[in-house]
């Protein structure tokens, strides 16, 4: 059996692709508000699920305008569309799925805004989603943030309350411990970067809600690997990017060496400086030397280098035998956090080599401009852990043969 699934803050599709790899899924809908991210994810539905774009079930609208995305809008921005209700028709909407755009929430982000981020309308965006849930009455709901989110107080009051508050006023029940139960490391989910997430798990409030939703957390917890998932996977048999000083317009060239060159493989421009910096710290890694690896000596590096002050380090190289660090949207602004392990290379990583280190398929196409295209892969969801999720949820959704009478009676109860 399918599950009718819609998609809310859907992004490039990460979300949506780890469901579809599962084939228990019909996505009714998927909602976005950037264009360039809802044009990938319909090439994608198009392309590798054969969904059928004439339904123009992939929406790109705002979702705070959420009567006019039920009801249908005609927008100077966003063109026509019918709305989500004629495109559910007589389909029971089983499942919303979704993450509000994190940037409000996150460590970093509040770090770089004056006032803490505070003011940011992202803050309330879930408020949104909480709408739609009511709307729909779905047996559950899956919402995925940045750890941040756990300690974001806009206005004073912890977020985590506001949101907790907000389901619980429409019927819908969540863990009373999202630190606890909630907080995901996605490197002992198949990928190959260390990404906290935090996954809320949500269903109707009954008798047994409290013991679907820890069933949900503890399987969540059983799937997990004993050891992270380093980086290497993401770069091998890739084509080899050199630097090229006689390429004109590109610092670096592609060798292909046989190798088919992969969409979204092309490598940024970089100076001479970046570099000679970039060939310098990944050889001090390979090397063992490891000179570089603290947090002051790269400070101390990029003064020495750019003649300009920091408080925070802007290098760090990928080590193969660890899990990259998160791969952030803001990749899309430089890539002096995201070095190549090989020194030989030395340069930042690709729109594809991100794509790896986000368990996104070599055959996922990204469209847009390049700065698009990381900020879509940084937004993401990684594929390989939305498919975990995806699993449990249809075991608790649907049920499955066991032995374990207990189990049974809490799939029932979703059921039913």
């Amino acid at each position: 059996m399918k599950i009718n699934v819609i998609d809310l803050f859907a992004g490039c599709g990460g979300l949506t692709d780890g469901f579809l790899q599962t084939g228990k899924y019909n996505t009714l809908a998927a909602v976005d508000w950037e264009f360039p991210t809802v044009q990938t994810l319909r090439k994608r539905l198009f392309t590798k699920w054969r969904y059928d774009l004439e339904k123009k079930n992939i929406i790109h609208f705002d979702i705070q305008r959420t009567n006019e995305l039920i009801n249908g809008f005609d927008d100077n921005n966003y063109g026509k569309g019918v709305g989500l209700d004629e495109l559910v028709g007589n389909n029971q909407v089983e499942l919303i799925v979704g993450g509000p755009p994190c940037q409000a929430y996150s460590i970093a982000g509040r770090v770089r805004d004056e006032n803490g981020m505070q003011d940011d309308y992202r803050n309330y965006l879930f408020e949104s989603y909480v709408k739609l849930v009511k709307h729909y009455q779905p047996k559950a709901f899956v919402f995925e943030n940045v750890e941040g989110i756990l300690s974001a107080k806009p206005g004073g009051i912890a977020i985590v309350s506001r949101i907790r508050k907000a389901f619980n006023e429409i019927g819908y029940e969540i863990t009373d411990n999202l630190r606890a139960n909630a907080l995901f490391d996605t490197s002992y989910y198949n990928v190959p970067q260390k990404r906290k997430r935090v996954i809320i798990f949500g269903v109707p409030k009954n008798n047994r809600s409290r013991d679907i939703i820890n069933s949900f957390y503890l399987k969540m917890k059983a799937r997990a690997s004993s050891e992270p998932l380093n980086s290497k996977s993401a770069f091998e048999l890739l084509p080899k990017i050199f630097p090229d000083k006689k390429n004109p317009k590109h610092s670096h060239s592609v060798k292909l060496n046989g190798v088919p060159l992969p969409k979204n493989h092309e490598p940024r421009m970089h100076n001479e400086r970046d570099i000679e910096i970039f060939k310098l710290l990944a050889e001090d890694i390979k090397s063992g030397a490891e000179k570089y690896i603290s947090s002051k000596a790269l400070i101390e590096l990029y003064k020495q280098k750019t003649g300009k002050e920091s408080k925070f380090h802007k290098y760090h190289v990928i080590r193969e035998d660890k899990p990259s660090n998160t791969i952030p949207a803001h990749l899309y602004k430089d890539g002096l956090r995201h070095i190549h392990p090989d020194p030989k290379q030395a340069r930042s990583i690709t729109v594809r080599e991100a794509a790896r280190l986000q368990t996104f398929d070599d055959d996922f196409e990204f469209l847009g401009s390049r700065g698009d295209q990381y900020k879509m892969i940084g937004n993401a969801v990684p594929p390989a852990f939305s498919k975990v999720i995806a699993e449990i949820v249809h075991e608790l959704i649907v049920g499955k043969t066991t032995k374990n009478q207990d189990v049974f009676e809490l799939e029932t109860e979703l059921t039913n």
